[in-house]
């Protein structure tokens, strides 16, 4: 999950980071438990809960100094996590599956997205896209090599719309945003989060975004959770359960103190700014609350769900192993009880 991230990494100018909680003091009785956790990619302002968990304490109450660390995309991040560089990393369902076909040990605990973010944004004085039935016939700044074009196609499907109708027209991610901007392509797609953005943007240009939220229309697919490797969990099962507690706190906390939690992470990530953050994290919260996290709480996830993940995944962007078994993708029994509720 980096296309439009690379874009914000860029704009921004953002170098990566490792980020450390403060050591042990000395009047501690025990020790910390060292625990090394990826983002999916350089520190964002969606990535503010993980900082809260930091700042407000959380990791430390649980017994654990947590380190965290970039990566250039959730590739990488299991490529981390498999070598021991991490310990526990924040990778999408997808990409899991792909990487239980080809031989991988990672297993999801939580799930903090339960909305996949794939958008289609587009300008109100342009292809104006607001429902799926205009995906047909529509040019897509897109990129060629990457899965995000078969899984919008097998959502089209599942809809009952032709595939073949979406012209992909391939566009590298740092383009794409001005590229909509001046015209010259009608739509493009990005994850959800580069909304304020690319808002902005269209403002400038006297023209509202228009965003295709496909999590809204239909489109059943997990995103981005939790996850370590099997033999991690079984030799450091409590561990996990203590992170998990405390980096859901930490999501609580962000989503319900946004300000708060954005002048948090500035103590680590300096180079951010407070509002963007803020308007992050907005977009972050609507693909993380939902009725099953109310319900349920943060991190829940539905065994039902993660085996019609495996399904899409196999049938609309194939996996070139052997299809992993629904119950390979997670390990139950880490989250919370009680549950940490919105």
């Amino acid at each position: 999950m980096s296309a439009w991230i690379r874009i914000a990494a860029v704009s921004l100018g953002i170098v990566s980071y490792t980020v450390a909680a403060a050591p042990a003091s000395a009047q501690d009785a025990k020790p910390l438990t060292k625990v090394v956790f990826s983002l999916d990619f350089i520190p964002l302002g969606r990535h503010a809960p993980w900082y809260a968990a930091l700042a407000e304490g959380y990791f430390k109450d649980e017994g654990l100094d947590v380190s965290i660390i970039p990566s250039q995309g959730t590739a990488q991040v299991i490529q981390a996590v498999e070598s021991g560089t991490a310990n526990i990393g924040f990778v999408d369902v997808p990409s899991l599956v792909l990487a239980r076909s080809n031989g991988s040990k990672i297993k999801m605990v939580a799930v903090n997205y339960q909305k996949a973010p794939y958008a289609i944004f587009s300008l109100s004085t342009g292809a104006n896209v607001t429902q799926p039935k205009q995906l047909e016939g529509l040019t897509l700044g897109s990129g060629a090599g990457s899965s995000t074009p078969k899984i919008i196609q097998g959502f089209m499907a599942q809809k009952g719309l032709d595939p073949a109708k979406l012209t992909i027209s391939n566009v590298a991610p740092p383009a794409r945003a001005s590229m909509l901007l001046a015209g010259q392509v009608p739509a493009i797609e990005f994850f959800v989060m580069s909304k304020p953005g690319l808002s902005g943007g269209a403002k400038a240009k006297n023209a509202e975004l228009r965003t295709l939220l496909l999590a809204d229309h239909g489109l059943q697919l997990y995103s981005n959770g939790i996850a370590a490797t099997e033999d991690y969990l079984a030799k450091n099962g409590d561990v996990v359960k203590r992170f998990v507690r405390a980096a859901l706190k930490g999501w609580k906390f962000a989503l319900a103190n946004p300000e708060k939690a954005a002048a948090e992470q500035i103590k680590y990530v300096p180079s951010l700014k407070p509002d963007v953050i803020v308007a992050e994290l907005g977009v972050v919260g609507d693909l993380a609350v939902t009725d099953d996290t109310k319900k349920n709480g943060f991190g829940w996830f539905d065994p039902a769900k993660m085996k019609a993940n495996v399904d899409f995944v196999v049938k609309y962007i194939g996996v070139t192993g052997k299809a992993p078994a629904p119950a390979d993708l997670y390990a139950t029994g880490f989250l919370p009880s009680p549950a940490i509720k919105p």
